[in-house]
C-alpha cells in the first residue's frame, strides 16, 4: 500500500515541542541487541497538526527505532520536502529515517510520470542528492514491483533495468547505504483472491522475479495477509518462515498490517485477532532474522477498508489496541 506524502508545512511545526505522550503509557522497551531485528511504524500521526505530529514521533520513539515514509520518488529532488524532513528530525526523535521512494500507482499500475531518459535522470539526481546530503543507512526504490509486473511487465522490464544504475548511482555517494526494493508477499504466493480480488493459485507464484534484482542488498516484503486469510489462525506454520527457500539475501518487512473493523462484510476481524498475528509473526518470522519490521500504521488511518483500521493505536481516542504493547515487546 502506498503511504501518503506530509507536507513541510506540517513538518516543520515539529521543532516546536508541543505535544506530550500519555502519562501512562508503558516506558519503551530497552534497545534491541546488536543483530536483532529492528521495528519501526510509518508516519501516520492521529492528525497533522503541530501536536498530532509530536505526538506521533515521540510514540514513535516507543514503537521501534525506525520511522519510514514512503511517497512519491520526485520528493527526493525537493530540499524542503518530506524525506529531508524525516532525515533532519532523526536526531530530536531518536529515529533512523527510512525513505521509500515510490514510482507507480500500486493500485492501477500506471507510472506516475513515464521512465523515459529525462524522468530517470531526475529520478538519479535525485537519489544523488539525498544520498550525498544524509548518508542514510537504507533506502528504498519501488513500492511492490511484483504489483507492476501483473500490470504492465514492459515497465516492469524498464525498472529491473534502472534500478542496477540507482544502486551505482546511491552508492558512489553514500557506499554504506543498503539499497532495496520491496515485493508484496501474498501475491509472490500467488494468494490473489479475498480482498486482492482476484483467485488464489499457489501454481502461479511469483518468486522468480526476484532474480531480476540481484544488486539488492535486501528482499523487502510487505504482507498483509488478513487480506487472504479471515483468522490469523488460518495462517500456514510456515508462513514466513518458508521465504528463506528462496533467497539466501537479508529479509527486510517494509510493511506490516492486519485490520481490526468487523468489516468488510466477509472478512471481519477484531483487535484481538491483530493481537494474535502480532504473536504469530514474530513467532514464525523469528528464524529469518529479520534486519527490520514496519508495521505500517501507529494510528489508524484515514484511507480506505481495511487499512482503515490497521493502527496499533485507534483514531477514535487514540487509545491502544492491544497488539501495541505486543508489538512494543516482539509479540510477548
Amino acid at each position: 500500500m502506498r503511504l501518503a506524502s506530509i507536507g513541510i508545512l506540517f513538518l516543520s511545526l515539529l521543532f516546536f515541542n508541543l505535544g506530550c505522550t500519555d502519562e501512562d503509557d508503558p516506558p519503551p522497551p530497552p534497545h534491541p541487541q546488536p543483530n536483532a531485528m529492528l521495528k519501526g511504524v510509518s508516519v501516520s500521526p492521529l492528525a497533522f497538526d503541530s501536536v498530532g505530529l509530536v505526538d506521533f514521533f515521540q510514540r514513535a520513539d516507543s514503537a521501534g527505532e525506525i520511522v519510514m515514509w514512503a511517497g512519491d520518488w520526485a520528493e527526493l529532488n525537493d530540499s524542503a520536502g518530506s524525506p529531508a524532513v524525516i532525515a533532519t528530525l532523526d536526531s530530536e526523535y531518536h529515529y533512523t529515517p527510512l525513505i521509500v521512494a515510490q514510482f507507480f500507482e500500486q493500485s492501477t499500475g500506471l507510472l506516475l510520470r513515464p521512465l523515459n531518459d529525462s524522468v530517470r535522470q531526475a529520478y538519479l539526481n535525485g537519489a544523488a542528492t539525498y544520498a550525498e546530503k544524509y548518508q542514510p543507512e537504507y533506502i528504498g526504490f519501488g513500492i511492490e514491483v511484483n504489483v507492476l509486473y501483473e500490470h504492465s511487465p514492459a515497465d516492469f522490464d524498464s525498472f529491473a533495468a534502472f534500478f542496477p544504475v540507482v544502486c551505482d548511482t546511491v552508492k558512489a555517494h553514500s557506499p554504506n547505504t543498503k539499497v532495496f526494493t520491496t515485493f508484496q508477499l501474498e501475491k509472490m504466493n500467488g494468494l490473489s483472491g479475498g480482498l486482492f480480488g482476484g483467485i488464489n493459485d499457489t501454481t502461479n507464484t511469483e518468486w522468480l522475479l526476484l532474480n531480476r534484482f540481484p544488486r539488492s542488498d535486501f528482499f523487502a516484503l510487505t504482507t498483509y495477509p488478513g487480506l487472504v486469510y479471515g483468522n490469523p489462525s488460518e495462517l500456514p506454520s510456515d508462513y514466513y518462515s518458508r521465504i528463506s527457500a528462496h533467497t539466501t539475501k537479508p529479509i527486510v518487512f517494509a510493511e506490516i498490517g492486519w485490520h481490526t473493523a468487523a468489516s468488510p462484510i466477509g472478512w471481519e476481524s477484531s483487535e484481538q485477532e491483530q493481537a494474535d498475528f502480532v504473536i504469530k509473526f514474530f513467532e514464525q518470522s523469528e528464524s529469518l532474522n529479520p534486519v527490520f519490521a514496519i508495521w505500517s500504521f501507529l494510528y489508524d488511518p484515514q484511507t480506505v477498508e481495511p487499512f482503515n483500521s490497521m493502527g496499533l493505536r485507534r483514531r477514535s481516542d487514540g487509545g491502544a489496541k492491544p497488539a501495541w504493547n505486543l508489538w512494543l515487546n516482539d509479540g510477548q
